[in-house]
């Protein structure tokens, strides 16, 4: 269990919702835009992507394959190929740009999360009180690095991607031994968008069962089917991709969720704690009202004289069970009836003696 800001993140408390816009924003009036929405949907944290492509791209030809949407009406894609420092330099800001997106989101009282790939920028989350950082799953390897974030005492995020569950643990022992226990173990399909055979949802209930921290989802397909299904199999939290466009041709948009959407997944997430309700089978005074309505009483079919026992009555059991139903019927076969009753009357006890 974790707490960031006033919400605890962990089982037994409701969904804690992230909406992704690190990928998917084209400058600072565009990230502004997405808290905006991620605000108004009424989201628990945004998160960024805080990247210096000019250090961290040695190969600026380096091509980098992904999927945009091509006609709404038919969900027809396309698949491109661009150079990965051109879909990250789209998306670097300035620090002092990166402080107004923080003052922002404070002001509207979302979490702010950030990946970050260099010291330097953690030292820049940790100057502004970031909420939480995040571990890219390409860095889960990077010790060093990962060392340094835990020694700041934020919640990490750990994105595992392709890890092996020995890299995992790996990791988590660097921040157990930094004495930083503030921890949420990602499941990170890869693939943009992710393919169904690739999403391995039974992974989450491995890492619930393997580590005593919260565990989050995040989904790279498009819809939320697989959020839901992650929720079930017990992930705390979800992180999503927004945008404002899905068809924007650059990566992760095409699995996106639109402002239109957003208030519906937040307000499905958030609901679901509720509609799991207990592992006890629990019926509430109106579940037994609307239980009894369509269950069955007994009625007497003829008219009946007082004395007449209930073994020897003439009765049909017809709907609503207000009255003596067939379970109870039988165990008071002895007892004998009070008063005349016309037919058509419904029994209860009322009407019985010893």
């Amino acid at each position: 269990m974790v707490r960031i800001g006033s919400r605890a993140v962990g089982s037994g408390e409701p969904c804690f919702v992230t909406f992704e816009a690190g990928p998917t924003h084209s400058g600072l009036q565009s990230a502004m835009n997405l808290i905006d929405c991620a605000a108004t949907a009424k989201a628990d944290a945004i998160k960024f992507q805080i990247v210096d492509p000019d250090r961290l791209v040695a190969d600026r030809a380096q091509l980098f394959t992904y999927e945009v949407l091509v006609d709404r009406e038919t969900g027809t894609l396309e698949t491109v190929k661009e150079p990965l420092y051109n879909i990250l330099r789209r998306r670097a800001l300035t620090p002092a740009e990166w402080r107004a997106l923080k003052a922002h989101a404070d002001s509207l009282g979302l979490a702010f999360f950030a990946t970050v790939t260099f010291e330097d920028e953690l030292d820049l989350v940790s100057s502004f009180d970031c909420h939480s950082v995040k571990i890219a799953s390409a860095d889960v390897s990077y010790h060093a690095f990962i060392r340094k974030a835990a020694r700041t005492g934020m919640c990490l995020q750990l994105d595992t991607g392709n890890a092996s569950i020995g890299e995992i643990e790996a990791a988590v022992d660097i921040c157990q031994e930094e004495g930083n226990e503030n921890i949420i173990i990602h499941h990170c399909p890869s693939g943009y968008p992710a393919r169904l055979d690739g999403i391995n949802l039974r992974v989450i209930k491995t890492l619930k069962q393997m580590f005593p921290f919260a565990v989050g989802f995040s989904d790279h397909s498009p819809g939320w089917e697989m959020d839901v299904a992650a929720v079930a199999f017990g992930a705390d939290l979800v992180e999503k991709t927004i945008t404002e466009d899905r068809a924007t041709r650059s990566v992760e948009h095409v699995m996106s969720l639109e402002p239109p959407e957003m208030s519906r997944f937040v307000t499905l997430m958030h609901g679901l704690h509720v509609a799991f309700g207990s592992p006890r089978r629990f019926l509430s005074t109106k579940d037994k009202q609307a239980r009894d309505a369509v269950r069955r009483s007994a009625f007497v079919t003829v008219d009946s004289a007082a004395g007449t026992p209930l073994s020897g009555l003439s009765v049909e059991f017809r709907r609503p069970g207000f009255g003596i139903g067939p379970e109870m019927f039988d165990r008071l076969s002895d007892m004998k009836l009070k008063a005349d009753l016309k037919a058509g009357h419904r029994l209860a006890v009322s009407d019985l003696i010893g």
